[in-house]
């Protein structure tokens, strides 16, 4: 069959060199070094995110919490620990907060709000308070006038207790009958003549004389009961005379104390409330402050100098400062951040201690989250970290919507402890909240949380990148001088700036635009100082800058080159030159997160006579993903709305990427798969000297597709070791030129000819210049141009069909009896 030749007119040409590396012109610089340039204030491109960022730290209203989201390496944590800092100085200085006992239940602790540095001040005066009081009250117990008072009481009761036994006794022996003490209690016995009468004698009187002094003894009996049973009430009646001068006492020593205090407090209803449950509580048990003076040696210190609130039993007067501000003017409002967002570290915690095998606690071991830290001013945290901590998401979420901070710890959330634990008063929440994350846990978050639109109603969204126009590359100049001086760096020539540039248009995959990712790019820089320190130069060249790409390429490249070296020595076969039916040189990237790299694949297309199906191994044994089969099906289409419109499509067709043992997903080899299936159907060899990417749609365009710098570089460096022979190349998508930035080497072979990129629209387009065939466009007659691809193609599509309907005819069985 004779086959047309393309027509050059309409054949697209390789690409200029200028188009395939735009690089940054040095001389456009007017600095020698970037030590002339002036720090640039601000971030590059941000202008969206940084108005963001200022409306939710500035706007007072609540729930104005922010999402930081975009790519790392943008600057985003920097640019809102600065925004964030200048705001919090503006802010006014927020209010102290502390935990101190409930002397009515001590299992619910009270916060005090008190203006700011006063927590501190206010624990201070508490432990002096109780120093003083350990001095003070013992000292008035051994007082002489406290023993004097003391003695007149226990004298008091002691007569009348002595008094009533006595009228008892002496009403007794009026009567002839004495009142003896035994062992076990009182006895009473007649008497006469002095003498207590004994049995036998009393055996002989007469019965009038036994009953009478019976009857006396039985008489005084119920008297001596009655007088025994007013003892109990003296003893208690005793006890509160004691009990009412011991509170005398330190009512003294307390109120006067306490004054003391309330005088430097004056005007805070908080702690004037606070001390007046202090006083009755030290009055009540003022015998916890003898208890510790008789507690034993106290060293060779003496008392006046002992710090008594260090004992365990005056915990009770502790102050738990929760947080607490110095007061000085112009500090402004907290800016935390907060690491490590567990559940303690967020909301707090409550700590036991180990207490004869049981776990105990107490107010003072109530410790602060960075809620309470941050309380009036800001927290920052990483997104990602807060949301796999458990329960702290959920935690921050109560604590936003409640406005208020309470303390719950994972043990009680999922009942596994049993001990002695606290409900402390909930302290008020006024925070602005700034979570940091990507953009796809930002989308995850929207759609399966519905409080977090509600908690979280701004969002900073970073870009990138940035636009590359004179103006912007005079900023990013500024933006790398400032970051070498940040970092302590040498200055950087022009040329070793326009290099960074160049890589910065790299990273962006479009030579129009300048990738945002500072992070990288200040890692470029740090090593490429490195490198200048070794070279003994005063400043960071533009051979600096490329050592430090090239050995961070080189680095990260081992498994690059054994993928190579596996398609050199014909492991893994791969085509550079001649020409096959049905087969193709696809491209792909390999990303292993830290590093990517192109590597070609062989993609081959079988064909015969069938139901219409077009068949993706890939995605028969479940290698491949749902884009990958999305441009299968799309092949798929095409050929039924291209060829043999008049008949049912009647081919099986199958199209596999050659020893790939891993997953596929993308459409970016469907052009190439879509060659492969043509040339296979008719029978026109392909040029395996060209490799090809690009997706495909419907009408036969060739579409953009991503990586397309490292998909070339991965073809070229095959086609280098094999040896470079001018008729290879690459055909890539027309509006994937913008987004070329190759390597110099590239370039330089490109320059000399022996290595094309070419660019395509359209199928066509690139089936006449990988086949070396006229594709063929159909003519007013509704025929394609004899010996074009496409002619053959459609015949064979018209073959197919004429054969499966002669089959269908025939009546024949298949292999297994069915008929057809």
């Amino acid at each position: 069959m004779s086959k047309a030749k393309p027509s050059r007119r309409n054949m697209p040409l390789p690409l200029e060199v200028g188009e395939l590396r735009r690089e940054c012109d040095p001389s456009a610089f007017t600095f020698k070094t970037t030590k002339e340039l002036k720090d640039i204030q601000g971030l590059i491109g941000q202008e969206r995110a940084m108005d963001a960022l200022r409306l939710s730290a500035r706007i007072s209203h609540r729930d104005f919490n922010l999402f930081v989201l975009g790519p790392s390496g943008t600057g985003r944590h920097r640019a809102v620990e600065k925004l964030l800092g200048e705001q919090a100085e503006k802010r006014p200085i927020p209010c102290d907060w502390a935990y101190v006992n409930n002397f009515d239940a001590p299992h619910k602790p009270h916060a005090l709000r008190l203006p700011a540095g006063m927590a501190e001040q206010l624990k201070s005066a508490m432990e002096e308070l109780v120093d003083d009081m350990a001095v003070e009250i013992p000292a008035l117990f051994e007082s002489e006038d406290y023993q004097t008072q003391r003695r007149s009481i226990e004298q008091e009761f002691g007569e009348r207790h002595e008094t009533a036994f006595s009228d008892f006794v002496d009403h007794a022996k009026e009567q002839s009958v004495a009142v003896l003490r035994t062992p076990v209690g009182f006895a009473l016995a007649a008497i006469k003549d002095g003498e207590i009468i004994k049995p036998e004698v009393f055996e002989k009187l007469s019965q009038n004389d036994q009953d009478a002094i019976t009857s006396k003894i039985e008489t005084l009996q119920e008297e001596l009961s009655a007088v025994l049973k007013t003892f109990p009430a003296l003893e208690k009646e005793h006890r509160r005379r004691l009990e009412r001068l011991h509170a005398e006492l330190a009512e003294q020593a307390v109120a006067g104390q306490i004054k003391q205090v309330q005088q430097k407090f004056l005007g805070v209803e908080p702690i004037k409330e606070y001390l007046e449950a202090v006083r009755g509580d030290m009055v009540t048990n003022a015998e916890l402050f003898l208890q510790v003076r008789q507690g034993g040696d106290q060293g060779p210190f003496p008392q006046a100098i002992l710090k008594f609130h260090r004992e365990p039993i005056f915990q009770r007067y502790a102050v738990n400062v929760m947080v607490s501000h110095n007061g000085n003017k112009g500090e402004g409002a907290p800016l935390e951040k907060e690491s490590l967002p567990t559940l303690g570290n967020l909301t707090g915690r409550i700590e036991h201690v180990s207490d004869m095998g049981a776990l105990m606690t107490n107010f003072t071991l109530i410790k602060p989250g960075a809620l309470h830290r941050a309380n009036g001013g800001y927290l920052v945290m990483d997104a990602r970290r807060l949301l796999s901590e458990p329960f702290a998401w959920d935690a921050l979420k109560r604590c936003l919507d409640n406005k208020a901070i309470s303390i719950t710890s994972m043990s009680e959330r999922l009942s596994l402890v049993s001990t002695t634990s606290l409900e402390p008063d909930p302290i008020p929440l006024d925070v602005r909240i700034v979570l940091i994350g990507d953009r796809y846990l930002h989308a995850l978050l929207v759609m399966f949380d519905p409080d977090f639109s509600a908690l979280f109603k701004v969002q900073a969204d970073f870009e990138q990148d940035v636009e590359r126009t004179p103006k912007t590359l005079q900023l990013f100049a500024r933006l790398i001088a400032a970051s070498a001086r940040h970092d302590g760096l040498r200055p950087l020539t022009a040329t070793a700036v326009a290099r960074l540039l160049d890589e910065a248009v790299r990273m962006a995959e479009d030579s129009k635009r300048l990738s945002l990712k500072l992070g990288a790019l200040a890692d470029i820089l740090r090593e490429a100082e490195y490198y200048a320190g070794e070279a003994k130069r005063d400043t960071i060249d533009k051979t600096d800058v490329e050592q430090a790409i090239n050995q961070a390429e080189y680095r990260a490249s081992r498994i690059r080159d054994r993928s190579q070296e596996m398609i050199t020595r014909n492991t893994i076969l791969i085509k550079t030159s001649g020409k096959d039916v049905g087969q193709i040189n696809g491209l792909s990237v390999i990303d292993l997160g830290t590093h990517r790299f192109g590597r070609p694949s062989r993609i081959t297309a079988r064909v015969r006579v069938g139901a219409g199906k077009v068949v993706d191994i890939e995605r028969e044994v479940e290698l491949g993903g749902p884009l990958h089969s999305k441009g299968v099906f799309i092949l798929s289409g095409y050929l039924a709305t291209h060829y043999a419109l008049d008949v049912p499509m009647s081919l099986q067709a199958s199209i596999v990427f050659e020893q790939s043992y891993g997953g596929v997903d993308g459409d970016s080899a469907s052009s190439a798969e879509l060659y492969a299936l043509l040339s296979a159907l008719s029978g026109v060899p392909i040029l395996q000297s060209f490799a090809v990417t690009g997706s495909v749609n419907q009408a036969g365009e060739v579409q953009a597709i991503g990586g397309v710098n490292e998909k070339i570089e991965g073809f070229f460096d095959i086609c280098k070791t094999r040896r470079l022979t001018g008729h290879q190349g690459v055909l890539i998508p027309k509006a994937n030129v913008d987004h070329l930035m190759l390597r110099p080497d590239v370039v330089d072979a490109a320059r000399k000819g022996k290595f094309r990129i070419i660019p395509v629209e359209t199928i066509d387009q690139g089936l006449e210049l990988a086949t070396g065939v006229e594709a063929g466009k159909r003519g007013r007659n509704g025929r394609f141009p004899d010996g074009s691809v496409n002619a053959f193609v459609e015949s064979r599509m018209y073959e197919f069909a004429q054969l499966r309907k002669n089959f269908a005819r025939s009546g024949k069985n298949g292999p297994n009896g069915e008929e057809s």
